[in-house]
């Protein structure tokens, strides 16, 4: 196990920690000592070298003191404040979006409310079409489903109506939760993402009446789309051994997505599941669209290690990008970048591996201060060594100098 990767993630999130500190943003700098203070032990934990060991454990004191002191501080603030409604599983209740007026909600609306509010994607995920690699008949599908009806509306007329309900199934890691994404993102329309969590509480009659609002909050703010991930866990097989509130919330599912006197025009129902079988049937019907998610061909995987590898200096040629998509048949998208994560890694736990290092000449483009041009220049650089090199210098990574 490296300690490097957490370490790494470590000073990331401790960078990002002092920021939001400088900033006066405390409750986001305590969040982010104390995530960054896990990532410390973590390293800790994996580190051999006792300087690396002593070094670590320095600044992640220092670090938790600070959040120590940042808790106290929005303690005391949140005292002196007004005490905010609470839930039922668990977060604060907040504006659902652009519909009705809170005058006009009751107190259980106002509470189903804040608990979705989360769901909304009030920030585009930022992924394009052009990023997602192959599957291009489920792209132009959701492009027909989705962008088509927003932006020429007047093509749907008569017996030609939107999808309702669009089904993407297919192994794990192929790209379904992608997709959304990317949907969210190339949609000009309100996106909810929600899960079981989201839905699924511990008061009787209350998971079925978060569906309903959940609903009631698309049609206000359509159009829309309801992007359900994992939906067999929200809406497995009905059978003996099922619970009574499992079976109210597949019911109410069935009732807002096809039933009488609910106008669902404009509100587009996206789900994503490993296992369509386990479906139920009736909930199944609803999706009247359903694309299968394959495993990727070899052009699409040879993409997939392309976007993976990004702008990362590399020695890779066309050539060996189209060798490596050919071997990684019975490869998903999500190994693929498991796969390419894994050996950028290399370089850095040969760093942490080294005991001796020397003094090399790179060449290095560097921008004229005068003329602004970019010219080579011959830098020094340290890189790892044989011990038995004649120019080795026995040090570690900790030693160098950032």
């Amino acid at each position: 196990m490296s300690t490097t990767d957490f370490l790494g993630r470590a000073i990331e999130t401790v960078k990002k920690a002092i920021e939001e500190d400088t900033a006066q943003n405390y409750e986001k700098a305590y969040q982010g000592y104390y995530d960054a203070l896990n990532l410390f032990m973590l390293a800790l934990k994996w580190e051999r070298n006792p300087k690396s060991k002593e070094l670590i454990r320095q600044k992640a004191t220092e670090y938790m003191e600070r959040a120590e002191k940042l808790k106290n501080h929005l303690s005391d603030d949140s005292n002196k404040k007004k005490p905010k409604a609470i839930s039922a599983n668990g977060k604060e209740s907040g504006s659902g979006g652009k519909g009705k007026d809170d005058d006009d909600l009751d107190a259980d609306s106002k509470k189903l409310r804040g608990a979705l509010s989360g769901a909304i994607l009030t920030e585009k995920p930022n992924i394009r079409w052009e990023d997602v690699a192959g599957l291009e008949g489920a792209k132009e599908a959701l492009k027909e489903a989705v962008i088509l009806p927003i932006k020429f509306p007047h093509l749907f007329t008569g017996k030609r109506k939107p999808w309702k309900g669009i089904l993407l199934y297919g192994p794990p890691g192929t790209g379904k939760s992608y997709l959304a994404k990317a949907v969210a993102t190339e949609a000009n329309s309100t996106f909810f993402s929600v899960s079981s969590s989201d839905l699924v509480s511990k008061w009787m009659g209350e998971s079925e009446r978060l569906v309903k609002q959940l609903f009631s909050m698309a049609r206000e703010n359509k159009p829309s789309i309801i992007f359900i991930d994992e939906l067999d866990a929200l809406c497995g097989n009905r059978g003996e051994g099922e619970s009574e509130a499992s079976r109210r919330i597949k019911t109410e599912m069935l009732v807002q997505m096809d039933g009488v006197g609910n106008d669902s025009t404009g509100v587009l129902v996206l789900g994503a599941t490993n296992i369509p079988w386990q479906l139920d049937g009736a909930i199944r019907r609803r999706f009247q669209r359903r694309i299968h998610i394959a495993l990727p061909d070899a052009a699409s995987r040879q993409r997939m290690f392309q976007i993976a590898v990004g702008s990362t200096p590399c020695d890779l040629t066309p050539q060996d990008y189209r060798h490596l998509g050919k071997i990684a048949e019975g490869y998903s998208g999500s190994d693929i970048t498991i796969a390419v994560n894994d050996a950028l890694m290399q370089p850095i736990r040969k760093i942490q591996m080294a005991t001796h290092y020397k003094w090399i000449e790179v060449a290095v483009t560097e921008a004229d201060e005068a003329t602004g041009e970019k010219k080579l220049a011959q830098k020094k650089k340290l890189t790892p060594c044989s011990p038995g090199d004649n120019s080795a210098i026995e040090m570690t990574w900790v030693d160098v100098k950032s």
